[in-house]
Protein backbone atom coordinates (compact mmCIF):
# COMPACT_ATOMS: atom_id res chain seq x y z
CA UNK A 1 0.00 0.00 0.00
CA UNK A 2 1.30 3.68 -0.70
CA UNK A 3 1.81 5.89 1.92
CA UNK A 4 1.04 10.11 0.18
CA UNK A 5 2.93 12.89 2.53
CA UNK A 6 -0.44 14.52 3.61
CA UNK A 7 -0.66 18.60 4.31
CA UNK A 8 2.15 18.98 6.58
CA UNK A 9 1.35 23.39 6.85
CA UNK A 10 -1.00 26.17 5.93
CA UNK A 11 0.44 27.20 2.39
CA UNK A 12 2.58 24.23 2.16
CA UNK A 13 3.05 22.27 -0.82
CA UNK A 14 6.79 21.08 -0.73
CA UNK A 15 9.22 20.39 2.14
CA UNK A 16 12.40 18.88 3.21
CA UNK A 17 12.86 15.39 4.19
CA UNK A 18 15.18 15.74 7.03
CA UNK A 19 15.05 12.11 7.78
CA UNK A 20 13.34 9.08 7.98
CA UNK A 21 12.55 7.18 11.62
CA UNK A 22 11.39 4.13 10.06
CA UNK A 23 13.00 1.76 7.67
CA UNK A 24 12.41 -0.86 5.72
CA UNK A 25 10.98 -4.11 7.32
CA UNK A 26 9.94 -1.89 10.88
CA UNK A 27 6.71 -2.40 12.36
CA UNK A 28 4.87 0.61 13.01
CA UNK A 29 1.60 1.07 15.28
CA UNK A 30 -1.29 3.77 14.26
CA UNK A 31 0.59 7.86 15.73
CA UNK A 32 3.87 6.22 15.40
CA UNK A 33 5.77 9.38 13.72
CA UNK A 34 7.29 7.86 11.01
CA UNK A 35 9.62 10.51 9.33
CA UNK A 36 10.73 14.60 10.18
CA UNK A 37 10.02 16.67 7.94
CA UNK A 38 11.23 20.51 7.48
CA UNK A 39 9.66 23.68 5.94
CA UNK A 40 11.65 27.47 6.39
CA UNK A 41 9.49 27.92 9.05
CA UNK A 42 9.56 24.55 11.20
CA UNK A 43 10.51 21.07 11.45
CA UNK A 44 7.43 18.61 12.43
CA UNK A 45 6.82 14.34 12.78
CA UNK A 46 4.49 13.09 10.26
CA UNK A 47 2.36 10.04 12.17
CA UNK A 48 1.52 6.90 10.58
CA UNK A 49 -2.13 6.22 9.79
CA UNK A 50 -2.05 3.01 10.04
CA UNK A 51 -0.87 -0.08 11.58
CA UNK A 52 1.90 -2.66 9.76
CA UNK A 53 5.24 -2.87 8.39
CA UNK A 54 7.18 -0.60 6.25
CA UNK A 55 7.93 -2.27 2.61
CA UNK A 56 9.81 0.47 1.09
CA UNK A 57 11.06 4.38 1.89
CA UNK A 58 10.92 5.96 -1.51
CA UNK A 59 12.86 9.33 -0.98
CA UNK A 60 15.86 10.80 0.16
CA UNK A 61 16.82 12.39 3.15
CA UNK A 62 18.14 16.25 2.34
CA UNK A 63 15.56 15.98 -0.71
CA UNK A 64 12.23 18.03 -1.28
CA UNK A 65 9.35 16.15 -1.18
CA UNK A 66 5.74 17.40 -2.27
CA UNK A 67 2.04 17.08 -0.95
CA UNK A 68 0.32 13.91 -2.71
CA UNK A 69 3.49 12.41 -3.34
CA UNK A 70 4.05 8.52 -2.94
CA UNK A 71 7.06 8.56 -0.73
CA UNK A 72 6.52 4.90 1.31
CA UNK A 73 4.88 1.71 0.67
CA UNK A 74 3.26 -1.00 3.54
CA UNK A 75 1.99 -3.81 3.97
CA UNK A 76 -1.02 -4.08 6.50
CA UNK A 77 -1.26 -8.12 6.44
CA UNK A 78 -4.81 -7.42 4.77
CA UNK A 79 -6.28 -7.40 1.14
CA UNK A 80 -7.11 -3.85 1.31
CA UNK A 81 -6.84 -1.61 -1.51
CA UNK A 82 -4.43 1.87 -0.79
CA UNK A 83 -5.42 4.80 1.01
CA UNK A 84 -6.00 7.29 -0.66
CA UNK A 85 -4.65 11.11 -0.55
CA UNK A 86 -5.84 13.87 -2.47
CA UNK A 87 -3.83 14.91 -4.46
CA UNK A 88 -2.19 18.34 -3.85
CA UNK A 89 -4.26 20.48 -6.27
CA UNK A 90 -7.42 19.41 -3.60
CA UNK A 91 -5.63 20.47 -0.80
CA UNK A 92 -6.02 24.24 -0.95
CA UNK A 93 -3.29 24.16 -3.84
CA UNK A 94 -4.33 26.34 -6.14
CA UNK A 95 -5.40 29.44 -4.47
CA UNK A 96 -3.43 32.01 -3.06
CA UNK A 97 -2.20 31.46 0.53
CA UNK A 98 -3.41 35.17 1.04
CA UNK A 99 -6.71 34.53 0.24
CA UNK A 100 -6.88 31.15 2.32
CA UNK A 101 -6.19 32.56 5.54
CA UNK A 102 -8.65 35.52 4.91
CA UNK A 103 -11.65 32.99 3.91
CA UNK A 104 -10.45 30.86 6.85
CA UNK A 105 -11.01 33.11 10.09
CA UNK A 106 -12.44 30.30 12.35
CA UNK A 107 -14.79 27.23 12.81
CA UNK A 108 -18.03 27.43 10.77
CA UNK A 109 -21.04 26.19 12.03
CA UNK A 110 -19.08 24.44 14.71
CA UNK A 111 -16.85 22.67 12.20
CA UNK A 112 -13.10 22.44 12.78
CA UNK A 113 -11.34 23.79 10.21
CA UNK A 114 -9.33 21.29 8.73
CA UNK A 115 -8.34 19.90 5.33
CA UNK A 116 -10.16 16.64 3.94
CA UNK A 117 -6.94 14.95 4.32
CA UNK A 118 -6.18 15.83 7.49
CA UNK A 119 -9.84 15.27 8.65
CA UNK A 120 -9.43 11.40 6.67
CA UNK A 121 -5.88 11.03 8.52
CA UNK A 122 -7.18 12.05 12.68
CA UNK A 123 -10.37 9.55 11.52
CA UNK A 124 -7.88 6.56 11.25
CA UNK A 125 -6.13 7.76 14.24
CA UNK A 126 -8.56 8.00 16.60
CA UNK A 127 -8.22 11.78 16.84
CA UNK A 128 -10.86 14.02 17.79
CA UNK A 129 -10.50 17.40 15.88
CA UNK A 130 -12.45 19.29 18.44
CA UNK A 131 -9.65 18.54 21.01
CA UNK A 132 -6.90 19.65 18.89
CA UNK A 133 -5.59 23.17 18.92
CA UNK A 134 -4.88 24.08 15.49
CA UNK A 135 -1.54 26.37 14.36
CA UNK A 136 -2.70 27.22 11.32
CA UNK A 137 -4.93 30.52 9.84
CA UNK A 138 -7.80 30.64 12.41
CA UNK A 139 -7.59 27.47 14.42
CA UNK A 140 -6.96 25.42 11.27
CA UNK A 141 -5.58 21.91 12.21
CA UNK A 142 -2.36 21.10 10.13
CA UNK A 143 -0.46 17.58 10.00
CA UNK A 144 2.09 18.88 12.99
CA UNK A 145 -0.73 19.28 15.32
CA UNK A 146 -2.37 16.03 14.70
CA UNK A 147 1.21 14.43 15.41
CA UNK A 148 1.54 16.44 18.77
CA UNK A 149 -1.88 15.00 19.68
CA UNK A 150 -1.51 11.84 19.48
CA UNK A 151 0.46 8.63 21.02
CA UNK A 152 1.67 5.32 19.78
CA UNK A 153 -0.73 2.49 20.48
CA UNK A 154 0.18 -0.38 22.79
CA UNK A 155 0.84 -3.28 21.49
CA UNK A 156 0.25 -6.34 22.28
CA UNK A 157 -2.20 -4.68 25.18
CA UNK A 158 1.67 -3.29 26.59
CA UNK A 159 3.14 0.14 26.89
CA UNK A 160 5.43 1.24 24.06
CA UNK A 161 8.78 2.02 25.35
CA UNK A 162 9.69 5.34 26.30
CA UNK A 163 12.88 5.83 23.27
CA UNK A 164 16.12 6.45 25.46
CA UNK A 165 17.60 10.42 26.05
CA UNK A 166 19.00 11.14 22.63
CA UNK A 167 22.48 11.60 23.12
CA UNK A 168 25.22 13.68 21.24
CA UNK A 169 26.40 12.28 18.15
CA UNK A 170 29.60 13.81 17.42
CA UNK A 171 30.20 11.93 14.15
CA UNK A 172 31.57 8.36 12.97
CA UNK A 173 35.35 8.53 11.50
CA UNK A 174 35.34 8.03 8.06
CA UNK A 175 31.98 8.84 6.89
CA UNK A 176 30.44 11.41 5.01
CA UNK A 177 26.99 13.24 6.63
CA UNK A 178 24.85 15.03 4.28
CA UNK A 179 24.27 18.59 5.18
CA UNK A 180 20.77 18.72 5.44
CA UNK A 181 17.65 19.67 7.23
CA UNK A 182 18.24 22.49 10.51
CA UNK A 183 22.00 21.95 10.28
CA UNK A 184 22.17 23.28 6.55
CA UNK A 185 19.38 25.91 7.79
CA UNK A 186 22.05 26.80 10.35
CA UNK A 187 24.83 26.40 8.08
CA UNK A 188 23.20 29.09 5.51
CA UNK A 189 21.96 31.47 8.49
CA UNK A 190 25.50 31.98 9.90
CA UNK A 191 27.41 32.31 6.86
CA UNK A 192 24.72 35.04 6.17
CA UNK A 193 25.42 36.73 9.37
CA UNK A 194 28.90 36.35 8.58
CA UNK A 195 29.31 37.85 5.34
CA UNK A 196 26.60 40.81 5.74
CA UNK A 197 28.01 41.89 9.19
CA UNK A 198 30.80 43.53 10.19
CA UNK A 199 31.15 41.53 14.12
CA UNK A 200 33.31 42.85 16.17
CA UNK A 201 34.18 41.40 19.62
CA UNK A 202 33.84 42.70 23.03
CA UNK A 203 35.23 40.99 26.03
CA UNK A 204 35.15 41.81 30.10
CA UNK A 205 34.99 39.93 33.04
CA UNK A 206 32.12 39.83 35.90
CA UNK A 207 32.43 39.33 39.66
CA UNK A 208 29.64 36.67 40.43
CA UNK A 209 30.01 36.24 44.25
CA UNK A 210 26.84 37.69 45.05
CA UNK A 211 24.99 35.72 42.27
CA UNK A 212 26.49 32.53 43.41
CA UNK A 213 25.16 32.69 46.86
CA UNK A 214 22.07 34.20 45.91
CA UNK A 215 21.21 31.39 43.38
CA UNK A 216 22.54 28.75 46.02
CA UNK A 217 19.94 30.34 48.47
CA UNK A 218 17.45 30.31 46.00
CA UNK A 219 17.67 26.57 44.13
CA UNK A 220 16.03 24.35 47.04
CA UNK A 221 12.86 26.44 47.14
CA UNK A 222 12.51 26.85 43.15
CA UNK A 223 13.11 23.36 42.91
CA UNK A 224 10.34 22.66 45.38
CA UNK A 225 8.03 24.50 42.51
CA UNK A 226 9.44 22.32 40.34
CA UNK A 227 11.87 25.17 38.38
CA UNK A 228 15.14 24.28 37.82
CA UNK A 229 17.10 27.72 38.88
CA UNK A 230 20.84 28.21 37.05
CA UNK A 231 22.56 31.71 36.24
CA UNK A 232 20.56 31.88 32.88
CA UNK A 233 17.53 33.78 34.21
CA UNK A 234 19.24 36.55 35.95
CA UNK A 235 21.47 37.38 33.26
CA UNK A 236 18.62 37.28 30.77
CA UNK A 237 16.79 39.73 32.92
CA UNK A 238 20.25 42.24 33.74
CA UNK A 239 20.66 42.07 29.87
CA UNK A 240 16.72 42.92 29.38
CA UNK A 241 17.17 46.29 31.75
CA UNK A 242 20.71 46.85 30.33
CA UNK A 243 19.13 47.02 26.43
CA UNK A 244 16.62 49.73 27.96
CA UNK A 245 19.16 51.65 29.42
CA UNK A 246 21.10 51.33 26.17
CA UNK A 247 18.24 51.17 23.94
CA UNK A 248 20.47 50.87 20.25
CA UNK A 249 21.41 47.81 21.10
CA UNK A 250 17.96 46.32 21.13
CA UNK A 251 17.35 47.10 17.11
CA UNK A 252 17.93 45.71 13.76
CA UNK A 253 19.07 47.26 10.42
CA UNK A 254 16.80 47.94 7.68
CA UNK A 255 19.01 47.65 4.58
CA UNK A 256 16.13 47.93 2.28
CA UNK A 257 14.93 51.49 4.13
CA UNK A 258 18.58 52.19 5.05
CA UNK A 259 17.23 52.88 8.78
CA UNK A 260 18.13 51.77 12.26
CA UNK A 261 14.96 50.42 13.91
CA UNK A 262 14.93 50.40 17.66
CA UNK A 263 12.38 48.05 19.31
CA UNK A 264 10.02 48.93 22.03
CA UNK A 265 9.56 45.25 23.13
CA UNK A 266 12.49 43.62 24.51
CA UNK A 267 12.67 39.59 23.33
CA UNK A 268 16.15 37.71 24.52
CA UNK A 269 16.89 34.82 23.04
CA UNK A 270 18.35 32.06 24.41
CA UNK A 271 20.30 29.33 22.76
CA UNK A 272 19.89 25.63 23.00
CA UNK A 273 22.10 22.74 22.06
CA UNK A 274 19.57 20.76 20.22
CA UNK A 275 20.35 16.84 18.92
CA UNK A 276 20.64 18.07 15.22
CA UNK A 277 21.40 21.98 15.63
CA UNK A 278 21.58 24.87 17.92
CA UNK A 279 17.74 26.56 18.14
CA UNK A 280 17.35 29.74 19.66
CA UNK A 281 13.82 30.11 21.62
CA UNK A 282 12.80 33.87 22.52
CA UNK A 283 11.62 34.74 25.91
CA UNK A 284 8.85 37.26 25.35
CA UNK A 285 8.92 40.09 27.18
CA UNK A 286 11.59 39.36 29.14
CA UNK A 287 11.54 42.47 30.85
CA UNK A 288 8.48 42.42 32.32
CA UNK A 289 9.05 38.93 33.85
CA UNK A 290 10.31 37.91 37.33
CA UNK A 291 13.59 35.34 37.40
CA UNK A 292 10.91 33.08 38.86
CA UNK A 293 9.05 33.37 35.31
CA UNK A 294 11.76 33.90 33.10
CA UNK A 295 13.67 30.21 34.34
CA UNK A 296 9.88 29.01 33.74
CA UNK A 297 10.26 29.79 30.70
CA UNK A 298 13.63 29.06 29.98
CA UNK A 299 13.16 25.20 31.32
CA UNK A 300 9.78 24.85 29.38
CA UNK A 301 11.46 26.23 26.07
CA UNK A 302 14.75 24.61 26.53
CA UNK A 303 13.25 21.02 27.12
CA UNK A 304 10.96 21.47 23.68
CA UNK A 305 13.67 22.26 21.61
CA UNK A 306 15.98 19.44 22.87
CA UNK A 307 13.30 17.35 22.20
CA UNK A 308 12.22 18.39 18.56
CA UNK A 309 8.66 19.79 20.01
CA UNK A 310 9.83 24.09 19.66
CA UNK A 311 6.68 26.08 17.86
CA UNK A 312 7.03 28.20 15.86
CA UNK A 313 5.43 31.19 17.86
CA UNK A 314 8.32 30.36 20.14
CA UNK A 315 11.05 30.68 18.07
CA UNK A 316 10.18 34.30 16.35
CA UNK A 317 10.56 37.88 17.27
CA UNK A 318 13.83 38.13 19.10
CA UNK A 319 15.50 41.19 19.48
CA UNK A 320 18.68 40.38 21.83
CA UNK A 321 20.93 36.75 21.90
CA UNK A 322 22.18 34.76 24.61
CA UNK A 323 24.04 32.06 24.22
CA UNK A 324 26.05 29.89 27.14
CA UNK A 325 28.78 27.44 26.95
CA UNK A 326 29.34 27.90 30.48
CA UNK A 327 27.72 24.33 31.20
CA UNK A 328 30.37 22.54 28.89
CA UNK A 329 33.15 24.57 29.34
CA UNK A 330 35.56 27.50 28.09
CA UNK A 331 36.05 30.75 29.12
CA UNK A 332 35.90 33.31 26.23
CA UNK A 333 34.11 32.97 22.67
CA UNK A 334 33.24 34.98 19.94
CA UNK A 335 29.75 34.47 18.89
CA UNK A 336 28.25 35.09 15.77
CA UNK A 337 25.45 37.52 15.38
CA UNK A 338 21.67 36.27 15.48
CA UNK A 339 20.86 38.20 11.98
CA UNK A 340 18.65 40.15 12.06
CA UNK A 341 19.77 41.58 15.31
CA UNK A 342 22.54 43.77 15.81
CA UNK A 343 24.42 42.05 19.35
CA UNK A 344 24.93 38.82 21.32
CA UNK A 345 26.54 38.03 24.35
CA UNK A 346 28.21 34.89 25.55
CA UNK A 347 28.69 33.32 29.13
CA UNK A 348 31.49 31.75 29.61
CA UNK A 349 32.07 29.12 32.91
CA UNK A 350 32.10 30.33 36.10
CA UNK A 351 35.49 29.69 37.98
CA UNK A 352 36.63 30.45 41.81
CA UNK A 353 39.48 32.74 41.62
CA UNK A 354 41.69 34.77 43.76
CA UNK A 355 41.02 38.67 43.32
CA UNK A 356 41.80 41.94 45.43
CA UNK A 357 39.23 43.73 46.76
CA UNK A 358 39.03 47.28 47.29
CA UNK A 359 41.37 47.47 50.45
CA UNK A 360 44.04 45.40 48.51
CA UNK A 361 43.41 41.83 50.38
CA UNK A 362 42.85 39.19 48.17
CA UNK A 363 40.03 37.59 48.60
CA UNK A 364 38.29 34.07 46.94
CA UNK A 365 35.77 35.21 43.90
CA UNK A 366 33.27 33.59 41.58
CA UNK A 367 34.19 34.89 37.94
CA UNK A 368 33.04 35.01 35.05
CA UNK A 369 33.98 35.81 30.82
CA UNK A 370 30.78 37.85 29.54
CA UNK A 371 31.98 37.73 25.34
CA UNK A 372 30.00 40.15 23.11
CA UNK A 373 29.97 40.28 19.19
CA UNK A 374 28.22 43.64 17.61
CA UNK A 375 27.74 44.99 14.29
CA UNK A 376 29.56 47.47 13.57
CA UNK A 377 27.46 49.25 11.48
CA UNK A 378 25.20 50.67 14.26
CA UNK A 379 27.00 49.86 17.04
CA UNK A 380 30.47 51.89 18.21
CA UNK A 381 33.29 50.27 20.47
CA UNK A 382 31.42 52.70 23.02
CA UNK A 383 28.19 52.10 22.53
CA UNK A 384 28.92 48.63 23.25
CA UNK A 385 31.70 48.55 25.95
CA UNK A 386 28.52 50.77 27.63
CA UNK A 387 26.12 47.99 26.98
CA UNK A 388 28.42 45.48 28.55
CA UNK A 389 29.23 47.90 31.49
CA UNK A 390 25.54 48.26 31.93
CA UNK A 391 25.01 44.39 32.07
CA UNK A 392 27.78 43.82 34.33
CA UNK A 393 26.42 46.13 36.75
CA UNK A 394 23.40 44.51 37.01
CA UNK A 395 24.76 41.31 37.13
CA UNK A 396 27.20 42.83 39.68
CA UNK A 397 24.13 43.40 42.29
CA UNK A 398 22.22 40.23 41.68
CA UNK A 399 19.29 40.88 44.38
CA UNK A 400 18.02 44.10 43.15
CA UNK A 401 17.26 41.76 39.65
CA UNK A 402 15.07 39.99 42.08
CA UNK A 403 13.27 43.62 42.82
CA UNK A 404 10.91 45.50 40.28
CA UNK A 405 12.74 47.92 38.17
CA UNK A 406 10.81 51.04 39.38
CA UNK A 407 13.37 50.20 42.89
CA UNK A 408 16.66 50.92 40.77
CA UNK A 409 17.58 47.74 39.85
Amino acid sequence: MDFALPPVGEGLLEVELVRWLVSAGDAVTRGQPLMEVMSDKATMEVPAAFTGTISATLAEPGGKITVGQVVMRYDTGQPTGPVAVEPAASVEAAAPVAAKVAAVTGPVGGRVPAAPSVRRMARELGVDLARVRGSGAGGRVLIGDLASSVRPAEANGHPVAKPAPVRPDYGTPGSRVKLVGLRRKIAEHMVQAKRSIPHYAYVDECDLTDLVRIRGQLKEPFLARGVKLTYLPFIVKAVARALKEIPVVNSTLDEGANEIVLHDKYHVGVAVAAPNGLIVPVIHDADRKDIAAIATDIERLSGAARAGKAKLEDLKGGTFTVTSVGNIGGLISTPIINSPEVGILGIGKVTRRPVYDDAGNIKPADIVYLSFSFDHRVLDGAIGAAFGNAVIRRLRNPAALLLPEEYGG
